[in-house]
């Protein structure tokens, strides 16, 4: 019970985090174009309201809700368990209110996200009231188009800059965890430029230009393929051989675009999560280092492997305990087993790389932009039978926590979540901000507004797809918690 308290918590706090900024994203740009912004709630409030602040009128309300006036059916009553005064009323003594004054800030009791209730804009409210009503000037359907593109996209950067912000935070606070060259035994990969000089995968780096190569003091992958550069390696564990990099290498693996060299590192199984690694007998600890008959002494080749063996039966050999080890499994159709590996960092010895202020922020964006990139890659594998049994909502999510307090892994968590949000935020959904962004993109190149009822109708098909995306996600959790 505690793990589980514990993991909700972190699941909580990280959830309402992302969506703050969102939502501030979405506000913030309203605000610098003069739209005005209705409501600016924390979880969705249907029904009832845990908290609500009103600045026009200085009352802070804590459970709220709403009646039907009996008089009159068309309007509403508000309730409140308890009311306080915060502050002075300024919609009865007549004074000026600001624009942040004109906006309802609360939290809501449902914890699936957030709104910023945006004047004069089709949005998850499916207010036709107000839509029906004459255009005001300080409403979003009144501004240019790309003002309210970039109203749209806003919290979808801002998303993505938190996640920059706090990758930049942990490489200036923690460092990073980096394994030596000479202790990673297995040696690097090498792209293929690199390998037409004459290293070879497996090859173990112990040299650039005479010199030691400290992996802490800069970016290794980068400084070692310097046209002219000489770089000796120890191949088999035994022989030390030295090679020259000729002119046109580093434009080449430009032009391959990929990193020159990678950490090569055995595959130990650090968690079993799915089918059919669960069913095949893999255990914590495993080392798989046969797929078949293809020998698997790195992760590289397990990989290959598997999209060999991918939809075949076959014997997965292991080292368990000192002893080999045949399990009879058959690889998904995307080439999968079902389970974790460990990080080279957590096989092989470490240093700490330090990282200045100045220095923290490019590193950042890398980080960001390196997690967007394995995101978006891994995406493909949703769209298989496999990876949609895969697909978790808020159990999955908040399964991604340690059952102990970290903060290091808190924030390294609630960074990519932030990636994810960015990105799934962004997709042509209608109900999504991307869907917004679509039609407003349509609008810019055709000169077309697509008509209010087009968009209502495209919201609440959105609206309706979410619902049932999220009832299965989380159909998914609720299955594997009872049966698996």
């Amino acid at each position: 019970m505690e793990a589980f308290i514990i993991k909700a918590l972190q699941l909580v706090l990280a959830l309402t985090l992302l969506v703050v900024i969102h939502e501030f994203g979405h506000y913030i740009f309203a605000r610098m174009f003069g739209i005005r912004v209705e409501k600016f709630y924390m979880f969705f409030n249907p029904w009832f309201s845990i908290l609500k602040y009103n600045p026009a009128t200085g009352r802070l309300e804590i459970g709220t809700w709403s009646t039907k006036d009996k008089t009159d059916k068309e309007k509403e009553v508000e309730h409140s368990l308890l009311s306080i005064r915060v502050g002075r009323d300024r919609e009865a003594s007549g004074g000026k209110i600001v624009a942040w004054r004109k906006t309802i800030y609360g939290i809501g009791w449902l914890p699936l996200g957030g709104y910023v209730k945006i004047a004069g804009m089709i949005d998850e409210s499916m207010d036709k009231e107000q839509m029906a009503a004459e255009p005001k000037p300080w409403e979003f359907r009144t501004k240019p188009a790309w003002q309210r593109l970039l109203v749209m996209l806003a919290g979808v950067i801002f998303n993505f800059v938190l996640a920059i912000v706090i990758y930049a935070g942990i490489a200036f606070y923690w460092g990073e965890k980096v394994v030596p060259l000479q202790e990673a035994t297995e040696g690097m990969n090498y792209s293929q430029p690199l390998q037409d000089v004459g290293l070879r995968n497996g090859d173990i780096l112990l040299s650039l230009n005479g010199e030691e190569i400290d992996v802490a003091k800069g970016s290794v992958e980068w400084d070692l393929v310097q046209d002219g550069a000489t770089i000796e390696v120890l191949r088999d564990h035994t022989d030390r051989l030295s090679f020259t990099l000729p002119d046109g290498t580093t434009s080449k693996i430009i032009k391959d675009n990929t990193l020159p060299v990678e950490y090569r590192f055995p595959v130990l199984v650090s968690d079993v999560v799915a089918e059919p690694a669960k069913s095949a007998g893999l255990m914590v600890g495993d080392r798989i280092v046969k797929i078949g008959t293809d020998t698997t002494p790195a992760f590289t080749e397990m990989a290959t492997a598997l999209e060999k063996y991918a939809g075949k039966p076959t014997t997965i050999t292991v080292m368990r305990a000192d002893s080999l080890v045949a399990l009879k499994a058959t690889p998904t159709a995307a080439g999968k087993l079902g389970f974790l590996y460990r990080h080279p960092a957590d096989i092989y010895p470490t240093v700490i790389k330090e990282y200045g202020l100045f220095a923290s922020v490019p590193r950042g964006v890398e980080l960001g932009v390196n997690q967007l990139g394995m995101y978006v890659s891994s995406l493909k594998h949703v769209f298989t039978k496999s990876g949609a049994e895969q697909v978790g909502g808020f159990g999955a999510i908040g399964n991604m926590f340690p059952d102990k307090w970290n903060w290091l892994s808190f924030w390294n968590i609630t960074a990519f979540l932030s990636v994810i949000l960015a990105f799934m935020n962004v997709l042509p959904i209608p109900a999504l901000d991307g869907g917004h962004v679509l039609f407003t993109l349509y609008e810019i190149v055709t000169r077309r507004k697509p008509s209010d009822k087009f968009l209502e109708y495209a919201q609440m098909a959105g609206m309706a797809f979410l619902l049932l995306l999220l009832v299965y996600a989380n159909g998914n959790d609720l299955y594997r918690w009872i049966f698996k």
